[in-house]
C-alpha cells in the first residue's frame, strides 16, 4: 500500500474549515481524496499567486460560477490573506463552503485580517499515527525519521529531512519574513532541537544561540505558529505542593527534531527518552484533535521536588488520566514515583506508565503498566479511560 492509500482519521467537517499542519504533513493529499471535485486554488503555484496578488478579482470570478454549497480548496491561504475577505463573503451569500489549508497561522494574525468571525473551523493535522500506518509502523524507525509522509516515502529520508529543514528556513522563514535576524534564527534552531522533551530555558538558549533572550521568546513563537513545537503547560492544581510554571517544549515530529539538531543515523541511547516521549506527546494531541480524548493537556512536576514529575496528565470534564513515558523495557519502582507522588489529585482515573516492554501488568496500587502496543490499542479502541462504574 502506497503512503497515499493510507487512511487518516480525519473526518472532513460538514462546513467551512481551516486546516493547518505543517509542511509535508499531507494535507493536501487527504483534502484531495476527501474533496476531488472541489474547485482548488494552489497559492504554491507562483503564476497563480501572483495573479492573485496584482488582483483578486479572478478569484471572486470563479467562485460566481459555483453552485451553491459547493466546496472550494485554498491551499497555503497564508500566502494571500487578503483572499478571506472573499471567502467570508461567498460563505454568505452564496453558502459556499471553504477547505482552507496553511502551514501557518503567524501570518494571517498578525496582518489581522478577516478571520471569518468563527464561522469557520480551527483544525489542525498532524503525522502519521500508528493507526494510520498499520502494517508499516515501526516504533524505531519512527522515531529514527519521523512519521511525515514526505519523509516516509522518500528512498533517502534523512537527506529529505535536512532538505526539508532547510527548505523551511528558506521558504517559511525568510520568504514569509517572519524574521529578521535569518543567521541568527539559524543558530538557534539546532539549539532548540536539542531542547525536544525539556522545559524551555529561555535563557540557555539565547546564550547557546548567541542571541537576546527577548529574541529567543520571539523565535519559540515563531515555531509554534508555524506548527513544528507545542508548548506544553504545566498542569496548576490544588495540591498540596505547588507545581512548577515553566512549559515543556515538544517538537510535533521525532525527524524533524533530529534533523533540526543536525543527528542523523540510529537513534542514541541519551535520545530516545525524549523521542518516545514527544511522539507520545503527538499521539495524544491528535486523538485529542480528532476523537476527543480530552480537553485539555499538561505536564505535573512540583516544584519542591526536582526528580517528580508526570509527563502528560489529560482533562475531560472532571476527571483526569495521568500518563508516565519511559523508554525502558523493564518497569521499575523509580519510573513509577511522579504517577504515585499525584495519585491523591481528585478526579484522577487513571494512572499508566508506558513503556518499551512486551507484558501489560497493574501494580498493588492501581497503576497500569502498558508496553507502547498496549497503550496504542487503547488509543484506537477509546479504551485509554476506564469505563464509568
Amino acid at each position: 500500500m502506497s503512503l497515499r492509500e493510507l487512511p487518516r482519521i480525519y473526518r472532513l467537517p460538514p462546513s467551512s474549515f481551516f486546516l493547518f499542519g505543517l509542511r509535508g504533513v499531507g494535507k493536501s493529499t487527504w483534502i484531495g481524496s476527501e474533496l476531488p471535485d472541489a474547485q482548488r486554488f494552489d497559492l504554491l503555484d507562483e503564476g497563480l499567486y501572483q495573479e492573485l496578488l496584482a488582483d483578486p478579482e479572478p478569484f471572486a470570478g470563479a467562485l460566481r460560477r459555483l453552485d451553491p454549497e459547493s466546496w472550494v480548496v485554498v491551499d497555503e491561504v497564508q500566502r494571500l490573506p487578503g483572499l478571506l475577505n472573499e471567502v467570508h463573503r461567498f460563505i454568505e451569500e452564496r453558502g459556499l463552503r471553504f477547505a482552507l489549508l496553511g502551514s501557518s497561522a503567524r501570518k494571517l494574525r498578525a496582518a489581522g485580517v478577516n478571520l471569518l468571525g468563527g464561522r469557520a473551523l480551527w483544525r489542525e493535522m498532524f503525522p502519521l499515527t500508528a493507526e494510520e500506518l498499520g502494517d508499516e509502523f515501526d516504533l524505531d524507525r519512527t522515531l529514527e525519521i519521523g512519521a511525515l509522509p514526505l519523509v516516509l516515502a522518500s528512498d533517502s529520508p534523512h537527506d529529505t529531512l535536512r532538505a526539508y529543514v532547510q527548505l523551511y528556513l528558506r521558504e517559511e522563514i525568510k520568504g514569509e519574513a517572519l524574521v529578521r535576524n535569518l543567521p541568527g534564527f539559524a543558530r538557534f534552531l539546532p539549539v532548540a532541537g536539542l531542547f525536544h522533551g525539556q522545559l524551555i530555558n529561555v535563557s540557555g538558549i539565547a546564550r547557546d544561540a548567541g542571541v537576546a533572550r527577548t529574541t529567543v521568546e520571539g523565535y519559540l513563537s515563531v515555531l509554534e505558529d508555524t506548527l513544528l513545537v507545542h508548548r506544553l503547560p504545566a498542569y496548576e492544581a490544588r495540591l498540596r505542593v505547588r507545581e512548577r510554571k515553566h512549559p515543556k517544549l515538544y517538537w510535533v515530529d521525532p525527524g524533524v527534531a533530529r534533523a533540526a539538531k543536525g543527528a542523523r543515523g540510529p537513534v542514541a541511547q541519551e535520545e530516545a527518552g525524549h523521542l518516545l516521549e514527544g511522539w507520545v506527546h503527538t499521539t495524544l494531541r491528535t486523538y485529542m484533535a480528532e476523537r476527543e480524548l480530552a480537553e485539555e493537556i499538561a505536564y505535573w512536576a512540583p516544584a519542591e521536588s526536582g526528580n517528580l514529575e508526570v509527563d502528560f496528565l489529560l482533562r475531560r470534564g472532571s476527571d483526569s488520566c495521568a500518563i508516565e513515558v519511559k523508554s525502558a523495557r523493564r518497569a521499575g519502582s523509580a519510573h513509577l514515583a511522579g504517577l504515585r507522588a499525584i495519585a491523591d489529585l481528585p478526579g484522577l482515573r487513571r494512572r499508566i506508565l508506558v513503556h518499551r516492554g512486551s507484558r501489560p501488568t497493574k501494580t498493588e496500587d492501581g497503576i497500569d503498566v502498558w508496553p507502547v502496543e498496549t497503550f496504542l490499542e487503547a488509543l484506537a479502541g477509546d479504551g485509554l479511560w476506564p469505563a464509568p462504574k
